[in-house]
């Protein structure tokens, strides 16, 4: 198994946004499977300490039992469980990379927005 390359997805739990995410990293970062973490609305969940460390376990089994090496923490438009506008995503998304950056994991953490063409812009 540790011949295979995986990544952590942090996302939404919204199904729309699984495949553009999934492909994106298997065509950018040449991983062979994604590691996902879902809630509803995720990106607000960084505010809230319990959701975090909720967050921070799981992601730690990624990287430590299927040797992960990069995460993606996203938000996308039109969340039923997040509706907020697209800049308050952006800044809550920023803000989860920067959480997500001070667990010291040995990954590299990218941002992303899923736009209307469910397309991710990395910010």
């Amino acid at each position: 198994m540790m011949d295979s390359k995986f990544c952590t997805s942090i996302s939404c739990m919204d199904g729309r946004i699984q495949m553009p995410i999934t492909q994106w990293l298997k065509k950018n970062h040449g991983v062979d499977y994604v590691d996902t973490i879902t809630e509803p609305g995720v990106d607000k969940m960084f505010s809230n300490p319990g959701k975090i460390e909720e967050i921070k376990a799981k992601a730690s089994i990624s990287v430590n039992a299927h040797g992960s090496k990069i995460i993606i923490v996203s938000g996308h438009h039109d969340c039923a469980g997040n509706p907020v506008s697209r800049q308050e995503h952006i800044e809550q998304i920023k803000g989860a990379v920067s959480t997500i950056e001070s667990w010291n994991l040995p990954v590299k953490v990218i941002g992303a927005w899923v736009n209307e063409r469910w397309e991710l812009e990395i910010l």
